[in-house]
Parts: structure tokens; C-alpha cells; sequence
């Protein structure tokens, strides 16, 4: 793309890029709501290390993106900040034929029959996990939900998450994502620069050793699954080792490898934190825990799973949390790779483009008072797929928003069905950075304080 022929990007903020990239990192609420307030829907963000980025939160511009032909765009491109976690060969880093395979191939475990078995091990495994807690003790409620969504990913991708190895993997994966739990060693990721290794001592030195050691036990797994085949396996792992493609191709140790990585991250790390969430506003608001109180005992001691599924209040509040504080601020960007027009705005091959997810979610003229935690919003209308994209769209879409939904809705319900918590400190509870995704200060400080 040369300057003659150059299409000019939307206004920008008027300050540099590097402290565009500090506020970004620091304080990117503030920081979008900002370039929001002063450009609109349509604004050019510019970051140290990235190429300009245009942000659209208009719902029109975000459905033409959505729908738009997948080879319109690179997507791969614009998520190359997680290949040191996921790999080459995730599903997240893949772009047309191999995404449109990979996806075919990942899809069966995450719909239909499957997902009702994942119901009763999520009220199960929710239950264990709680029962730890002693009336009294004051402790985050976060990490708890951290490994509730742990131990059902790793229960549905293996199929168990007991013995040495998965104590291992579970204690890894853990130690590794709890590294990038302030802005100041998230700022690794996003920046290669800072991704060297010196050594045992130094923070990346650390996440490559932790990261080998994962490797490690994974394709143990892997292994072992190929010299003792079993057809009587359910689980996601089994799955993805016996599907083929249209060509009768089977997934490598590699792709299996680096998708297994993609489930582990993206499957319980954004699902704890949503999790936390609720359960913050759920307690912060008393009369929204009244209502969802009355709504649970609606339906008995022991009700099946797909019933607490349909509940509409548990539905709405899961809904609400997860657009008042979005865990990605961001679709996965798309990179141009012909000229395109979206509402009006004419992109050049090579113009990076994303949805926000937070600005989209807090327009007042979609919801109204969009500060305020309202679940009622939610049942009194039905929003559009590019007004309410807390798993992003299109093609891209997450693979895992299903049982995600599901997990927060029974994981919900087994406690506080079981348990009555109570927030230690009612006063406001702000996101902060943890790697790409937003998490509640301090994880929610609560307390048991009676078994029901």
C-alpha cells in the first residue's frame, strides 16, 4: 500500500502511539470510552508494536464484518499475540480451508448430546469445590471458580482429572496463566520484544519452562491414547483423535497439541472470570439475588440440568454479566485482504479491523443506563448477534460459548441453591488486566456464611 493510493484511516486520538499503548494497557475502559466520546462509532487505535487498528462498535459496521465472505480477511494475523500459548496450529491461529477443517472438527463435543452430559459433572464438580469452604473463612471467590472451570474442561477434554499427571497439568496450567495477572506482565504478551529468555530468572525463562512442561504431559496423553485406542471414549480429546476430514485425514500430535492448549486457555480462564462477575453483582445487588433465589427454589431440591438451563432470570443475569464487563474487549481483529467498504468507510489490503466488544455493550442507545447491572434488560428484548457479542461472530466466533453459558448458569445454581455467600467489602468492584481478558479486582472477596 503506497501513499498515493493510500485511503485515509478515521480520526485517531491526538496523542502518541506510545501513550496511546500505556493508557491501552493501564486503564483501557477509560481509554476507549474516551476515543468513543470524542470519534464515535469508528476511531483508529494506535499502539507500539501493532499496526493501526480501526475499533467499530456500531452494530451495522459489525454485522457487515461478521458477514462479509471469510476470505475477505486475514484473520490469523491479527491474533498472533497468542501463539506463544496456543501455537501455530490452533484453531484461533488458522485461516480459511484448515479453519473451516479444524472447526468441522472441533464442533461435535460442544453440541447436542454432549453438552447434556457435561451438565451433571458441572453441578458436581461445583459442589466438590465449594465444599472446601468453611462458614466463616474469608477468600476470593475467583481462584474457586478458577478451578470449578478447570476441572470441567479437563474432564471434558480428557475425560478425568485425576492422577499425578493431571494434578501436574492442573498445578501448571494455573501457576502459568497466574503470571500475566497484573498490566505490567500482561504487557509481555502483546510486546515480542519483551520475550526473552535469560534464564530460569526471568519472567519468560519461567513461562517457556512452564510451557515445555505442559508440552510434555500432553503429548504424553497423546501417545498413550494411540497405543491404547478406545472407541468407548467420550471425551474431547478421543474425539478429536478419531475424526477425520472429508480426505480421511486424522489431526497430527501437533494440531491436537496446540488445540488441546486453546481449549485449556480459552475454556477456563474466561469462564472463571465471567463466573466471578456474576457472582460479585449477584451479591452486590440484593434484590437480584432475591429474585434468582425465588427462581431456583421454583424448580425443587434437584432439579435436572437442562431445566436450570431454561431458567430466564439465570439466563439474564449470566447475559448481563457478560455485557457489563465483557472478558475480551475485543473481537478477533481481521486483517483486509481486498478493498472493502463497511458503513460506508473504504479499507485498504492491510487495514486492521475489530469489533469492541465493551464500546458495543455500553452504547446507551442499545442499552440504556449501561452501567447499571439490569438483567431485566434481558428478558424484555431480544438483542441482535452484533449488539450482544460477548463470544464475538461470524466465522469466528468461540467454538466453546455453549458450555461456557451452560457452566455459568449450573455453577450458579449448585451454590447458591446449597450455600448463602456474602460479599466481605460491598463497595464497587473495577475490572483489572489479567493477560488479554478483564477480571474483577482482588477475585471477589467473599464468605460463606450458612449452608442451606
Amino acid at each position: 500500500m503506497t501513499s498515493k493510493t493510500a485511503i485515509k484511516l478515521p480520526d485517531s486520538p491526538r496523542i502518541p502511539a506510545w501513550m496511546q499503548t500505556i493508557q491501552g494497557m493501564a486503564r483501557p475502559l477509560e481509554y476507549l470510552e474516551a476515543a468513543a466520546k470524542e470519534y464515535g462509532d469508528v476511531f483508529t487505535m494506535r499502539s507500539l508494536g501493532f499496526p493501526p487498528t480501526v475499533v467499530l462498535s456500531n452494530p451495522q459496521a459489525i454485522q457487515e464484518i461478521f458477514t462479509a465472505d471469510p476470505h475477505q480477511f486475514d484473520s490469523a494475523e491479527g491474533s498472533k499475540i497468542l501463539q506463544p500459548i496456543v501455537g501455530n496450529n490452533s484453531l484461533i491461529l488458522l485461516d480459511g480451508d484448515r479453519h473451516q477443517r479444524q472447526r468441522k472438527l472441533l464442533m461435535p463435543p460442544f453440541h447436542g448430546e454432549r453438552m447434556k452430559a457435561y451438565g451433571k459433572l458441572i453441578c458436581q464438580i461445583a459442589e466438590q469445590v465449594m465444599k472446601s469452604w468453611t462458614i466463616g473463612n474469608i477468600q476470593p471467590v475467583y481462584p474457586a471458580m478458577q478451578e470449578i472451570s478447570l476441572r470441567v474442561i479437563l474432564r471434558a477434554v480428557f475425560g478425568i482429572d485425576e492422577g499425578a499427571r493431571f494434578q501436574q497439568l492442573r498445578q501448571l496450567l494455573v501457576s502459568m496463566l497466574d503470571a500475566f495477572n497484573s498490566p505490567l506482565t500482561s504487557t509481555v504478551i502483546f510486546f515480542p520484544i519483551l520475550q526473552q529468555d535469560l534464564g530460569d530468572w526471568s519472567f519468560w525463562g519461567r513461562f517457556l519452562r512452564q510451557r515445555q512442561q505442559i508440552d510434555e504431559l500432553l503429548y504424553s496423553e497423546i501417545r498413550e491414547r494411540r497405543e491404547q485406542p478406545d472407541s468407548n471414549r467420550t471425551d474431547i480429546l478421543s474425539l478429536m483423535m478419531s475424526a477425520s476430514d472429508e480426505n480421511g485425514q486424522l489431526m497430527t500430535d501437533v494440531e491436537l497439541r496446540d488445540e488441546l492448549m486453546t481449549l485449556l486457555f480459552a475454556g477456563h480462564e474466561t469462564t472463571a472470570s465471567s463466573l466471578a462477575w456474576a457472582f460479585y453483582w449477584i451479591h452486590h445487588l440484593p434484590e437480584v439475588r432475591e429474585k434468582l433465589l425465588k427462581e431456583l427454589e421454583s424448580i425443587g431440591s434437584d432439579p435436572d440440568p437442562t431445566e436450570i438451563a431454561r431458567l430466564p432470570y439465570l439466563t439474564a443475569i449470566c447475559s448481563e454479566s457478560l455485557r457489563i464487563y465483557p472478558i475480551v474487549l475485543f473481537s478477533f481483529a481481521r486483517i483486509v485482504k481486498s478493498p472493502i467498504e463497511i458503513m460506508g468507510y473504504k479499507f485498504d489490503p492491510g487495514t486492521l479491523l475489530t469489533a469492541c466488544v465493551y464500546l458495543t455493550h455500553h452504547r446507551e442507545d442499545i442499552y440504556p443506563d449501561s452501567k447499571s447491572f439490569k438483567p431485566e434488560r434481558f428478558l424484555e428484548r431480544q438483542f441482535s448477534p452484533y449488539e450482544f457479542i460477548p463470544f464475538g461472530g461470524g466465522s469466528r466466533r468461540c467454538i466453546g460459548w455453549a458450555l461456557a453459558l451452560l457452566e455459568m448458569k449450573l455453577v450458579l445454581a449448585t451454590v447458591l441453591s446449597r450455600y448463602e455467600m456474602a460479599l466481605t467489602d460491598n463497595r464497587e468492584v473495577l475490572p483489572v488486566r489479567r493477560g488479554i481478558t478483564l477480571t474483577p479486582a482482588r477475585g471477589v472477596p467473599m464468605m460463606m456464611v450458612a449452608q442451606r
